[in-house]
């Protein structure tokens, strides 16, 4: 029986990229649906179903993916509500790439043990800081996610955007009490939070340089600089994009760099690996904490 994946996207054209991993990791078939919103996921999934044997399900599953990552969890909730025994196939959401790429940066920070335990800024709130934030929380670090200032942010600066970060944010940091959250208008709110840390991430929108060199260089406390950021300008100068733990900056003060190139290699391992877990049954739910899991064991 075919292993077939069914690709949720909210975007105007389903990503080629999704498929292409997805065929790689052992799909036998992709039916890919664009321009997917959360009221079209219960007969998409319903279709999925109700076309095979309860035994058989295994061998279908649904990924959910495009830019929108509000917009993909919602509908992870919508195909949930689908769900009644026996009638259950596995799903994992990972819009635009930000569980499989924030879970492999933290396994790979969490493989230093000289890092236990401490302080970590993660700069920007998109999708990829939120769940960096989350997870390295929930790896016992001290955490402190924060906006990026207006001022770097320059004309890219909306006001109020960046408010879904910080409140969903808030809400998790209630029950998790190494997990700060921070509104930074000014640079000088930001200099004071990296203060002590050891570790800074940057996590900032594509092309928007959160760090410069001749900061980070002559900072006593930090020790790891990561960037997500591909596209350049990038989010921390001198920062290399194939960088892995890279001793760079000031022989006498020099800080270990992770690029997003070396980020990317492991993030493919843990999307790969988590599509073929998803046709051993017909049970499973990936989301960003179970898409770590898969992490600390592969990367």
């Amino acid at each position: 029986m075919k292993k077939i994946l069914i690709q949720l996207d909210t975007d105007k054209h389903a990503s080629a990229f999704d498929r292409f991993v997805a065929f790689d990791a052992g799909a036998d078939e992709v039916l890919s649906y664009s321009g997917v919103t959360p009221a079209d996921v219960a007969n998409l999934v319903q279709g999925a179903m109700f076309t095979r044997a309860p035994q058989d399900l295994k061998n279908t599953a649904v990924w959910i993916g495009g830019s929108d990552v509000a917009l993909g969890e919602q509908m992870l909730i919508e195909a949930q509500k689908c769900f009644f025994d026996p009638f259950q196939v596995s799903v994992m959401i990972d819009s635009n790439g930000c569980n499989t790429t924030a879970a492999a940066a933290v396994a790979m920070l969490k493989k230093r043990p000289e890092l236990a335990g401490s302080k970590a800024v993660v700069m920007g709130l998109g999708g990829v800081g939120q769940r960096a934030a989350l997870l390295l929380a929930r790896a016992g670090f001290q955490v402190v996610a924060t906006t990026v200032p207006i001022a770097i942010l320059g004309d890219r600066y909306t006001p109020g955007r960046g408010m879904r970060g910080i409140i969903n944010l808030r809400k998790l940091a209630e029950r998790i009490p190494n997990l700060q959250v921070q509104e930074v208008p000014e640079w000088s709110m930001l200099e004071q939070t990296l203060a002590d840390a050891k570790i800074a991430l940057a996590s900032a929108p594509a092309g928007i340089q959160v760090l410069k060199k001749e900061f980070w260089a002559a900072h006593p406390a930090l020790q790891v600089l990561v960037d997500f950021n591909l596209a350049e300008p990038v989010g921390i100068e001198g920062v290399k994009s194939s960088d892995k733990f890279k001793e760079r900056g000031d022989q006498n003060r020099s800080k270990l760099t992770l690029g997003p190139l070396a980020i990317g290699n492991p993030k493919m391992k843990v999307h790969k690996a988590c599509i073929a877990q998803l046709f051993e049954t017909n049970t499973q739910v990936f989301d960003t904490e179970s898409i770590y899991q898969v992490a600390e064991g592969t990367v």
